[in-house]
């Protein structure tokens, strides 16, 4: 599977890439080999218990069926919860509750959970007496980069929170780690020792995760972590007859442009590539399977020969809506603004794209802002769209521009260790978030009149970061000179009326990704804001594909798109795999499509 692993071994890369299925299959696989193994998960979506059909919680569990492997999970959001308390409890007898209120916020994003998960796995890294009982140490995730270099500061972390330091920060919750300091170091030293530590970046073989993989090998290379394994999870296997399903035959060809046109910073690493498989990863026997390259027992081959699905229902009967039965809902009042928000990867702005052709098609005037390169968008619009403006926003220059603002007011008399300290907060991905945010208020506006469809929101967080003090400008401009004053407005009474905002989570009809998106949405609700509706994109079950592997993918969609539609979604639509990215603004509108009913 994976060869000649090292004693700790980090899984790493985006949700729902497989991190959590390939280190259980690397973990048993070890410990097949005669190999005592632990296996940690930190990954708020684990579900490390229920592949192995066994309680594990956090204390060391056996795994049942495999001798040789225990295993841990490590809850990062009571981790967090934990951490949190640990830095306010102190504070709670000698603070004001506002005080304590924007303290707890600033403690409740992100990075608090990434920092504290860290806090919580060095401890096994650094317990010297506990790892020397195992010969390998798996981690189902890993910090990124700018955590480790947040670890790697000089100078006191403590008190930047009680100074008011904070800000829209991610040092502020490094003020709970100054006694850990030795601890964090000797683990930073340990993860940058190739001889007894490997990083594996794993990916699907699409572009958005290559690209994301890409950006983690760097940031972590230039911090000393060189000791890199690319793991491609997921490629569809090529029709050897050449005449089979065209979206699968279409799928495979897809995978392998994007492996040949992936980032040299990755391609030149080890790789090794998992094919996509029909059956769940779930019991020691399909890891086991999945291990050594072995074929499928169940699922696709039973699908051979059955009569071709047509597209569009959940297999109950009821029709899995469209993108359409959306636009028809929002379009009454003839203005407002549209955010679209969820993870890398999702779709966020082809559904924002196709959302504005569709509303423009209707005649409505519409502007699409986005931080999409200018190229990638003309060419999903393929040309003018009328009715359709479109405003796009440099991620890139828009935080240089806000960093740069930052460090010549706030960073004018600070020493070199609170200039150091204060360059790596702006580093954080809070800072591209609001960065962004400012230049999209630029444009809201606008909605007072039409349209104003926005490819990318910020999260319920950092909305309550921005507005802590009930001044969006006030919070956003406490970088900024004292002297910037003027009319103090806040965003926050817009996003929060649905009349004049409609919030959709966009997300993939898979656990990881739905369980993502359902945090983002409980982020939201805590700034007060109710997502209007949620799109689940990539849906083989609204394919109506004839293709064994794939129907039997399909089929595994339904539990999550059951759940979004029935738990989490005030509305939903589904829009079906595409083989490749839509182009034109006619492919745009047939995205919107109602699905013709069947089961699948």
């Amino acid at each position: 599977m994976f060869e000649d692993l090292p004693s700790f071994v980090f899984f790493t890369g985006k949700g729902g890439v497989g991190k959590t299925s390939l280190a259980c299959a690397a973990a048993v696989h070890l410990a097949d080999q005669g190999r005592k193994v632990l296996l940690v998960s930190t990954d708020p979506a684990s579900n490390v218990g229920q592949v192995f059909s066994a309680e594990i919680g956090s204390r060391m569990t056996a795994i049942p069926g495999v001798p040789g492997l225990d295993a841990i999970e490590i809850n990062p959001e009571e981790a967090a919860s934990d951490y949190r308390e640990r830095i306010v409890g102190p504070m709670r007898d000698t603070l004001p509750d506002k005080a304590l209120r924007s303290i707890e916020e600033q403690l409740s994003g992100a990075c608090t959970t990434e920092i504290a998960a860290f806090d919580e796995f060095t401890g096994l890294l650094t317990d010297q007496e506990r790892i020397e009982a195992y010969d390998h140490v798996l981690f189902d995730t890993a910090p990124t980069g700018h955590t480790i270099r947040l670890l790697q500061l000089p100078g006191a972390w403590s008190g930047f929170l009680e100074e008011g330091k904070g800000d829209a920060s991610c040092l502020g919750p490094l003020s709970g780690l100054e006694k850990q300091r030795e601890r964090y170091a000797a683990a930073v030293e340990r993860l940058s020792d190739g001889d007894i530590t490997r990083l594996v970046l794993v990916a699907r073989p699409r572009r958005s995760a290559l690209d994301e993989a890409a950006r983690a090998s760097r940031e972590l290379a230039a911090i000393g972590i060189r000791n890199q394994e690319l793991a491609i999870n997921g490629l569809m296997p090529e029709d050897p007859e050449g005449d089979g399903d065209p979206l699968a035959r279409a799928l495979a060809q897809r995978d392998r442009a994007a492996l040949a046109h992936m980032d040299e910073d990755i391609a030149s690493l080890p790789r090794v590539t998992f094919p996509l498989r029909s059956e769940n990863l779930m019991g020691v026997d399909a890891l086991r399977r999945l291990a050594e390259g072995a074929p499928d027992t169940e699922g696709a081959s039973d699908l051979e020969g059955t009569p071709a699905p047509d597209p569009g229902t959940p297999g109950d009967g009821s029709v899995l809506p469209g993108l359409e039965t959306l636009v028809e809902e929002v379009e009454a009042p003839g203005k407002g603004l549209l955010m679209f928000m969820g993870k890398g990867g999702v779709g966020k702005t082809t559904m924002a794209a196709a959302f504005a052709v569709q509303l423009a098609e209707r005649g409505h005037d519409v502007l699409l802002t986005t931080t999409d390169p200018a190229a990638h968008l003309s060419e999903t619009l393929g040309g003018e769209v009328p009715g359709l403006t479109v405003s796009r926003i440099d991620p890139a220059e828009e935080t240089e521009r806000y960093r740069a603002r930052v460090l010549r007011t706030r960073g004018k008399d600070l020493d070199e260790q609170g200039r150091a300290m204060l360059e790596e907060d702006l580093r954080s991905p809070c800072t591209e978030e609001i960065a962004v945010f400012q230049a999209f208020s630029k444009v809201i506006r606008e909605s007072r009149r039409r349209f104003v469809v926005m490819d990318t929101a910020p999260t319920g967080h950092t909305l309550l970061l921005l507005d802590a003090t009930g001044s969006y400008h006030r919070e956003i401009l406490r970088h900024s000179a004292p002297r910037q004053e003027g009319r103090v407005t806040t965003p926050m009474m817009r996003l929060q009326d649905p009349e004049q905002t409609k919030i959709f989570i966009v997300t993939l009809p898979e656990t990881t990704p739905v369980l993502e998106a359902a945090h983002l949405q409980d982020d939201l609700k805590r700034a007060g804001i109710e997502p209007w509706g949620w799109i689940i994109n990539a849906s083989l079950a609204a394919t109506g594909t004839r293709h064994p592997l794939l129907r039997k993918r399909a089929e595994s969609e339904l539990e999550q798109i059951a759940r979004v539609r029935e738990d989490l979604a005030p509305r939903l639509a589904v829009v079906p795999m595409q083989a490749e990215e839509p182009v034109g603004r006619g492919e745009l509108l047939e995205l919107g499509r109602p699905q013709a009913p069947s089961a699948v």
